[in-house]
């Protein structure tokens, strides 16, 4: 019996070492790297932070399912790059209001210090409750625009026909911001057009979240898997792969340097820092 009884506790003590260490070992695997590449600050230029409105992961037509949204790294990661670089930073939703952050992206196996620290910020969490509405912002005075993913993403950014057509407007403002997305965030570009109709982002080279990941997560309920879409699109697909997609990451800038795209929630650091390394390399 005293045997069973510290056979227990060893398995006890061992379950808690590991659910205290399993945060550092996912980072080790290529969870949520950090940013390694050169920094620069854009004081007083304008960033958009762009999320879904959706918070249901279910099948289409259907209201009931687990909670879903922004992934929360995929919102906070850029928004304190552009921050922290002196940018007025916005954050929108497709319907305006309290953005949905995915409840397992807050948790302490996925919250990074950047997640950890908009736990904290006041007005950070004010910009997420009462986000704008896309339809009222003039995406021409942005000098980035970044379209963050998540589940929740899948349901309404490609869906939208607002966000395609200020995307397109943007894209030709005498400003020329600088697009970016990461994982589902890529979905609000698929049906921006140029002037002559034709589908924006064809022969672009870009990003989005893998179907492998997608199939590795068993998350196929979706309506639309950004890899597939794009490709639809016509744009050059390209990722990197891991043991498990989630672990990789990748990240592409078109050859016109107009669109930063991230493979997934790795991505946004360097997505973002790469959007800001654009615009500084225009000059004013």
């Amino acid at each position: 019996m005293k045997k069973l009884i510290i056979g227990f506790f060893g398995l006890m003590l061992l379950a808690g070492i590991l659910v205290l260490t399993l945060p550092t070992i996912l980072h080790k695997a290529g969870l949520h790297p950090e940013y390694q590449g050169p920094k620069v600050a854009l004081p007083a230029r304008r960033a958009l932070v762009i999320t879904t409105s959706h918070n249901v992961l279910a099948a289409i037509g259907e209201t009931e399912g687990p909670a879903t949204g922004v992934v929360a790294s995929e919102l906070t990661h850029p928004y304190y790059v552009f921050l922290d670089g002196g940018m007025l930073v916005d954050v929108a939703s497709i319907k305006g209001g309290e953005i949905p952050i995915a409840p397992d992206s807050l948790s302490r196996i996925s919250a990074t210090p950047e997640t950890q620290r908009f736990l904290k910020d006041s007005i950070f969490k004010a910009k997420v409750d009462n986000s704008i509405k896309v339809d009222a912002i003039d995406f021409t005075d942005y000098d980035i625009i970044f379209l963050a993913g998540g589940w929740g993403a899948a349901y309404d950014l490609g869906y939208s026909p607002v966000l395609a057509e200020k995307i397109s407007d943007a894209y030709y403002a005498d400003r020329k911001p600088v697009i970016g997305a990461v994982c589902h965030g890529v979905l609000g570009l698929i049906n921006a057009k140029d002037r002559d109709g034709n589908l924006l982002i064809a022969g672009r080279r870009m990003t989005g979240v893998s179907d492998k990941q997608i199939k590795e997560l068993k998350i196929e309920i979706t309506p639309q898997h950004p890899e597939s879409e794009l490709r639809k699109a016509g744009a050059l697909y390209e990722s990197q792969t891991a043991f498990r997609d989630m672990f990789a990451t990748h990240v592409v800038v078109d050859n016109e340097q107009r669109f930063v795209t991230g493979q997934n929630q790795n991505s946004g650091l360097e997505t973002a820092h790469k959007m800001m390394l654009v615009v500084a390399g225009r000059g004013k």
